[in-house]
This record gives structure tokens, sequence and C-alpha cells, in this order.
């Protein structure tokens, strides 16, 4: 049995945040302009949608699907299969400490413009979705 004070520092450990989704590479889960709620820290599986740092240019942070773990780290993977943006095939497994977070919820901003009711439901019903880690994702992007 653990002790109150230790679960309540391993909790305080657990940092949440915001971020941006740019680009195409993640449709048609994610598109341009989404926002991500991600857990820094937070135990990566293969399927979840994470947030790492680019092992080439470590100031640039990339949000892309932990396909499964290798020698060396994660495979990361986009959800498009049209898009050639960078990932695992150009620059090789990602190692562990640059995995920053794991997304557990996309936010949806609501478009300029929106103004009758129906629409407005209609935004507001599909705007916040749960992320959870997709392993027939993980193994049909496995597949490439």
């Amino acid at each position: 049995m653990r002790r109150p004070e230790m679960v309540r520092s391993r909790q305080a450990r657990v940092r949440v945040g915001i971020t941006e989704v740019t680009g195409p590479s993640m449709v048609p889960t994610l598109v341009h302009g989404d926002r991500l709620a991600v857990r820094y820290g937070a135990l990566v599986r293969p399927g979840d949608v994470v947030v790492f740092r680019h092992p080439l240019q470590q100031d640039l942070l990339v949000v892309k699907r932990a396909a499964e773990r290798r020698a060396g780290g994660w495979w990361m993977l986009g959800d498009n299969p049209f898009n050639e943006t960078g990932d695992s095939t150009d620059y090789g497994a990602v190692p562990e400490e640059l995995v920053l977070a794991v997304a557990f919820l996309r936010l949806r901003p609501r478009p300029a413009g929106q103004r009758s009711l129906r629409a407005r439901l209609s935004w507001a019903w599909s705007a916040v979705r749960p992320l959870r880690a997709d392993a027939s994702a993980s193994s049909r992007l496995r597949a490439r």
C-alpha cells in the first residue's frame, strides 16, 4: 500500500498543456488548426498520438502517431498516406528522450462565419473528441 504523500507527488509530475496542429500529415485524424490537449511525460503506447522534438531539428515540435517501439526509440508515422512530410521513414526511430507528450483530446476551433444554430450545434457535437491509442492504425501504418 502506498503512502498518500507518494501518490500526491507522483500526480504533481503529470503536466497538461495545449498544442496546435499545423500541416496535413495527420489527416483525417487531425487537421490544420486543431488543438490538442496533451499530457507531458505520459507513458507512450503503440497507436498513441504524440508530440516530440524532431530528431534533426530539435527546436521543431512534431505531432505523429507512435507506430511501434524499435531499437533506438519510437517509430513515428503520420496518418495521411498521401503526405510526404517527414516521419520515421525519413529520420529513423525517435529517441525516447525526444518524446514530450501524449495527446488525449482533440479540440477543433469553430469556423468563422457559422451563424445558423444548426451549424453551431454540428460544430459543438464534433469539436471535442478523445484521442485514444489506435492499435489498428498502428498496425496499418507499420505496413507502409
